[in-house]
């Protein structure tokens, strides 16, 4: 079969006399993937994140919360103390529980808000612990 290509087969390529030269760069780029579907790959993404569902607390669970809060007022605590609280996911259903540890500045009765000395507010139907239990005294909050 190469016979009938003996002729040609030393030949220089032939080249456009219409276009330059494409560089080793551009001709790559031509084979390079493409996203035929822009964004699938963020969704599917989102999909698979997982959440968490809030627990539900018992009013047993919220009495100690808001005595600890209470204690928390009256006292004056300058200790760090230790919080767990559901963040809301802002895309989908469900959201994670956050572990923090911080020093108590106040906390809003009309808004139902605690701030930390961070900055970071957080409403009391978000609360799930504050510790920890060493700063409380076993009659006050358990």
């Amino acid at each position: 079969m190469m016979e009938n290509y003996s002729d040609i087969i030393n030949l220089s390529r032939p080249e456009s006399k219409n276009r330059n030269h494409m560089s080793i760069l551009n001709r790559a780029a031509q084979f390079a993937p493409f996203a035929a579907l822009t964004g699938y790959a963020a969704a599917v993404s989102e999909t698979g994140r997982l959440t968490e569902k809030k627990h539900e607390l018992s009013s047993d669970e919220i009495a100690i919360i808001e005595r600890r809060i209470n204690f928390l007022i009256e006292n004056g605590i300058n200790e760090k103390i230790q919080i767990k609280y559901f963040k809301k996911d802002e895309r989908k259903l469900g959201g994670k529980y956050l572990e923090i540890e911080d020093s108590f500045k106040k906390f809003d009765d009309l808004n139902l808000v605690l701030t930390l000395e961070s900055g970071l507010q957080i409403n009391f139907e978000d609360l799930y612990y504050i510790g920890p239990e060493e700063i409380f005294e076993a009659d006050c909050c358990d």
